[in-house]
């Protein structure tokens, strides 16, 4: 079995495991207690800070551990809105943030404040001067993460932060895809990892509170963690975690450099294995490990079902899973093809033999799919000069097949209007057109649905 979603989380590693194991003997009493085995356990969590604000490029006591990386976002989201309350409630993120950051946005704005969300270009980037024209005298915070969790894309941390710097207002770096691979530069103010990401244990996250950030921690007061992460210190798991991140960074350059390799092999060689692929995210400002890429006609939930099947575990942010009908907010901020998408994300050690494995079984696996999902006679006629094709009550890709189908029987320069009911259609049928090189025209209202009209250029 290939273990390819390291995106989402990777095992333990060998280090972390070893650090778990010994402070679970050594590390079980109170740290705040000074007896002996209080101070015992105190010197491990001195020890493990320092350890990660040493990786993380902060000071020591600028860094706290939490129960999760959701929870460091959460609470570093909430407290620097607090903080600054006197300046304002306005809260700039990214279309693409991780949704622990979009949530937090909604409960913001559900409590009364403002959010402006930056929009992204096809690869999955924002625009520095995006950020800077999102800017407004009453900004309390901006969110940008490092780099997206699923298409890999690098986001300009350094030049944003810089921008923020200018305006005085402070920028918290989601740095849980990244921070594994090396520190995050740039003048940043605040930033959140989580260790399950890197090799660490899960239920470990950490925040870093710059010195000079006004900051309110929210909720009941608590000693532990600066007051800003309440409750007993998991110390055994903040040991691993600690070890395991130092561990992976000694290793990240040279590993960084083999999964590239990899990743390369991956983007080059689908498109010419499986027709009707679309590859995205920016190809070269990217994370080492994660390859994405959507196939047409192709429904994503399963096609991972058949990859499993074949020994891969791949995820993806299609729309057509049956937790979801909509399309992954990644994937609809940059504007590109959601139907059967999958994201190859890979771990440590992921050798070549299991890559060139993978991409022989992909192709049987995405024709399997397609023959399986063989659209019928699609529901077309004609009124006056537009030729219509009913595709409601069906659901992604059966819009988009039937569309293909039919494009051909009408002149070029005709109208072909699909009636579908599927949120996935809204994407779907414009990122067909681009790559089809059809003239995707426009939406109207339907009595049912909506009305997606495209025009035949070729």
């Amino acid at each position: 079995m290939s273990y390819f979603d390291a995106a989402s989380s990777v095992g333990l590693h060998p280090v972390a495991r070893q650090a778990l194991l010994a402070s679970l003997d050594e590390g079980w009493a109170d740290p705040a207690r000074l007896y002996k085995e209080g101070r015992k356990a105190r010197m491990l969590l001195d020890a493990a800070r320092e350890a990660a604000a040493g990786e993380v490029g902060c000071r020591v006591d600028e860094l706290v551990f939490t129960s999760s990386g959701t929870r460091a976002v959460h609470t570093g989201i909430a407290g620097a809105l607090a903080g600054r309350h006197r300046i304002g409630r306005h809260l700039i993120v990214s279309a693409v943030e991780h949704s622990s950051v979009l949530h937090a946005a909604d409960t913001h704005e559900a409590g009364g404040g403002s959010v402006t969300q930056v929009g992204v270009d096809r690869r999955g980037r924002v625009a520095p001067e995006a950020y800077a024209a999102a800017l407004r005298p009453d900004t309390a915070l901006a969110c940008l993460q490092s780099a997206n969790h699923e298409v890999g894309t690098e986001q300009p941390v350094a030049e944003v932060a810089a921008m923020c710097r200018e305006s005085g207002v402070p920028l918290l770096v989601d740095a849980a895809q990244s921070l594994g691979w090396g520190p995050v530069g740039g003048d940043w103010s605040l930033l959140t990892g989580s260790a399950h990401k890197w090799g660490g244990p899960s239920g470990v996250g950490l925040l870093v509170v710059r010195k000079g950030v006004r900051f309110a921690a929210q909720g009941p007061a608590d000693e532990r963690e600066s007051g800003r992460a309440a409750g007993f210190e998991n110390l055994p798991a903040i040991v691993a975690a600690a070890a395991s991140l130092r561990a992976v960074r000694a290793e990240a350059e040279q590993e960084a450099l083999r999964l590239r390799e990899l990743t390369e092999r991956i983007r080059h060689r689908v498109p010419r294995l499986v027709p009707d692929v679309e590859v995205v995210g920016d190809p070269e400002r990217r994370l080492p490990g994660i390859v994405t890429f959507s196939c047409l006609y192709v429904d994503g939930e399963t096609l991972l079902h058949e990859l499993d099947r074949e020994g891969f575990s791949v995820s993806s942010g299609s729309s057509c899973t049956s937790s979801t009908l909509t399309p992954s907010h990644v994937l609809k901020a940059m504007g590109v093809l959601s139907e059967g998408n999958v994201r190859v994300s890979l771990p440590a050690g992921t050798s070549a033999e299991d890559v060139e494995r993978f991409l022989e079984v992909l192709p049987g696996a995405v024709a399997g799919v397609r023959e399986k999902l063989a659209a019928p006679t699609p529901a077309a006629t004609v009124r006056e000069d537009v030729l219509v094709v009913d595709a409601l009550g069906k659901r992604c890709p059966i819009p988009v097949i039937e569309l293909a189908k039919v494009i051909g029987d009408v002149p070029v320069g005709a109208l072909v209007r699909v009636l579908s009911d599927d949120t996935a259609a809204r994407l779907d049928i414009p990122a067909w057109c681009d790559m089809r090189e059809q003239e995707y025209v426009g939406e109207e209202p339907a009595d049912r649905g909506t009305a997606y009209l495209v025009r035949r250029l070729s």
